[in-house]
């Protein structure tokens, strides 16, 4: 094994493990040490892969690299990783839909960052804040030509076709959000046609990608299509929760809630206290909120119990996802894909 597979070993999983072993489940733990061993090679393919994107001299290359030497925590190509594991493995295709996706999940957050005036991601100043809004959205635009560039020319049938589909739902998502933002709105159909769009799509695309290249056939990518779209739920709805705490996700907590966006809390809260419609209407309102405003609404919505219910949510599709595992062949590549769902639920960021 080479040095790099060694250190590209995602900092994601022994951040799991440490959470997990705080919370009394050793079982988790060591199940995130055998996968870690499991992807070490592969996410170490795809971390050389990924360097390998041109950085260039221009602004835009600078700005789109900012991001990129972040290092997010690259679940989508381990998703893809995992997939191709029921055929021949992380082949030269398979890491190329795998630098792809995150290629594409990175122009979206270029984009977010411009449009949700965010000063920080993944604890550093956003490229927005550092080169300016027009080289964020051109790097983002830049990312998305060479994802699709790297797609077509890994050759395997539908996956482009497939991605174009993806992100003009992706677009639909985050103009239903745009719209409704600073609303309020309490509708739990505008909840997850938003998530299902704007965060689950993806995940379903890497899915399809690892099973398409591993040749499972239509039944085996429907079952992980499946797993993605639970997979990318339960991971939106911890994110919702995580906004209520100070949890290192590089972002200030209570960001959404300032910003007005739909999150599961708030949708769970107005159903329980239509009381809190006016506050939170006035609240988001408001240019600047003042911090005990902030800390009472959320403390309000607190009290109804919402995070808990969200915290129902993501378990739900957790158990959804595995138990779309079970149309799959038995062995590793199967149980690796039940640990990344159970790991979702721990994840501190």
């Amino acid at each position: 094994m080479t040095s790099l597979a060694v250190e590209s070993k995602p900092a994601v999983l022994d951040r799991l493990a440490h959470v997990s072993d705080v919370h009394g489940a050793p079982q988790l733990r060591d199940r995130l040490a055998s996968l870690g061993r499991f992807v070490a090679a592969d996410l170490g393919a795809f971390e050389q892969e990924l360097a390998g994107i041109p950085r260039g001299g221009r602004v835009v290359h600078q700005a789109a690299h900012h991001l990129l030497d972040l290092r997010g925590k690259h679940l989508r190509p381990l998703c893809v990783a995992l997939a191709s594991r029921f055929g021949e493995g992380f082949t030269p295709r398979a890491r190329g839909l795998a630098v792809a996706v995150e290629l594409v999940h990175s122009a979206t957050l270029l984009h977010d960052d411009v449009v949700d005036v965010a000063e920080r991601r993944r604890g550093e100043p956003t490229a927005s804040v550092v080169y300016g809004n027009a080289a964020s959205i051109f790097a983002g635009d830049w990312l998305l030509v060479t994802a699709l560039r790297r797609i077509a020319a890994t050759g395997v049938d539908g996956m482009l076709d497939r991605m174009l589909t993806v992100i003009d739902e992706m677009i639909v998502a985050e103009s239903v959000q745009l719209e409704r933002r600073r609303k309020v709105t309490g509708a739990r159909e505008d909840y997850f046609a938003i998530i299902e769009g704007k965060t689950a799509a993806l995940f379903r695309w890497a899915m399809v990608a690892g099973a398409r290249v591993a040749g499972l056939g239509t039944d085996g990518e429907l079952a992980l299509e499946r797993f993605g779209l639970h997979l990318g739920v339960a991971f939106q709805a911890v994110d919702d929760e995580l906004d209520f705490a100070d949890s290192g996700t590089g972002k200030d907590a209570l960001a959404d809630l300032r910003e007005g966006k739909v999150t599961f809390p708030m949708v769970v809260a107005l159903e329980r206290d239509p009381a809190l419609r006016g506050r939170l209407e006035a609240m988001v309102a408001q240019e600047s909120i003042a911090p005990t405003e902030l800390a009472a609404v959320a403390a309000a919505i607190r009290a109804t119990g919402a995070l808990v219910a969200t915290r129902q949510l993501a378990e739900d599709h957790v158990r959804r996802a595995v138990a779309t595992l079970e149309a799959l062949p038995a062995g590793p590549a199967r149980d690796a894909l039940e640990t990344v769902a159970l790991a979702s639920l721990e994840r501190q960021s």
